[in-house]
């Protein structure tokens, strides 16, 4: 297994305003694109040529990655016209690869931040000479996912729906969105045509008999699809938990770009990220948060668990909590912001105007 397609077209609404400006796997995460991270460990698993298939913004990848030559990859680009789904896209970049028939297509989603062992997907691939084999993970609470039952060995059963009752809930494992699929499969998904695996190519496979196997790896698994998940994973990246070669410096509490100023005595903890260009002033506090590129944080803030944006400025004593500040926005000093406010791109809070709580 040399190739991959990556998906990366999705608008990324779930994440807005972080992806007004930029496609969610170009987001950063710890430091660099959260794609670079998804590059990296395929490199690292082996794989030489990816295709990424791009809808939204999709000028913004060759720019930064050219032709992956300094990551170890040849990377193409194949860009949907018209946005075709999943299993779409992957039909849609066919043509771009190298790999025969029979050999094994490397396939993932853009979004998820994973510690699956790559090379025993596609062992397990190989060795029950399965048509497509997918990465399946168990969640405690599966009622959001949609289901994916497996016989003793292995081979799926079905493909379920969200469960709406718990007598619908007959597994935990879910689509981790990773897969390998046989070239030949890929080939016989309708071309020209909006197509879903999970809804169409899968089920299809099953009823004509075609062999799909589930292989559990429950080591570390995040949909990066929220904000509040996209900080947690990249405050998971630099503390350790999530693993990537790709993360720009050693593992720890905190992570500071060379360019990045922050004062002596402001607190970094909780695998906080300071990117280039970004301050962070005198007897600020930040836990656990991503502050992006050229970003201030004004002396005394307090920011937890919260992404403050490209530009983007956040006042004196300020406090932010589960927060996400878009691009260029400026919070005024003395305002305190809570659990899932979104702060729109170039929005402007004047000084004390939104509090959760007394001033006092």
């Amino acid at each position: 297994m040399t190739e991959a397609i990556l998906l990366v077209g999705g608008r990324g609404t779930r994440l807005r305003p972080l992806t007004v400006n930029t496609p969610k796997p170009m987001v950063p995460a710890a430091g660099v694109p959260f794609l670079t991270h998804q590059l990296a460990r395929a490199r690292a698993a082996g794989v030489e040529h990816i295709v990424l298939a791009t809808s939204y913004l999709a000028e913004v990848f060759e720019p930064y990655f050219g032709d992956g030559s300094a990551l170890g990859l040849h990377i193409e680009y194949v860009t949907e016209e018209e946005p075709l789904g999943t299993g779409g896209a992957i039909r849609n970049v066919a043509a771009r690869l190298h790999s025969g028939p029979d050999e094994p297509v490397l396939i993932f989603n853009g979004d998820i931040l994973t510690g699956l062992d790559i090379r025993a997907l596609v062992a397990t691939h190989e060795s029950t000479g399965a048509d497509v084999s997918l990465h399946l993970t168990r969640v405690d609470d599966p009622r959001a996912y949609g289901l994916v039952p497996t016989d003793p060995s292995g081979r799926v059963t079905a493909f379920l729906e969200k469960p709406q009752t718990p007598a619908e809930i007959v597994t935990d494992q879910i689509n981790a969105g990773a897969y390998v699929f046989r070239r030949s499969v890929i080939d016989s998904i309708p071309a020209g045509r909006p197509v879903s695996v999970e809804r169409e190519t899968f089920p299809e496979l099953l009823a004509t008999g075609a062999h799909l196997q589930g292989m559990v790896d429950s080591t570390y698994w995040l949909d990066l699809g929220t904000p509040q998940a996209f900080v947690r994973g990249s405050a998971d990246l630099v503390l350790g938990r999530a693993p990537s070669p790709a993360v720009p410096g050693r593992c720890g509490d905190r992570l500071v770009l060379p360019t990045a100023r922050v004062a002596p005595d402001a607190k970094l903890t909780g695998g906080t990220v300071v990117c280039e260009g970004a301050q962070v002033g005198e007897g600020a506090r930040v836990m656990g948060s991503t502050i992006l590129s050229g970003a201030v944080v004004e002396p005394g803030a307090v920011i937890t668990d919260s992404l403050v944006g490209a530009r983007a400025r956040i006042g004196e004593r300020t406090v932010l909590f589960g927060t996400v500040v878009g691009d260029g926005a400026v919070i005024g000093p003395d305002n305190e912001l809570r659990e899932g406010v979104r702060i729109w791109c170039e929005a402007h809070i004047p000084a004390g105007a939104l509090r959760f709580s007394s001033d006092q």
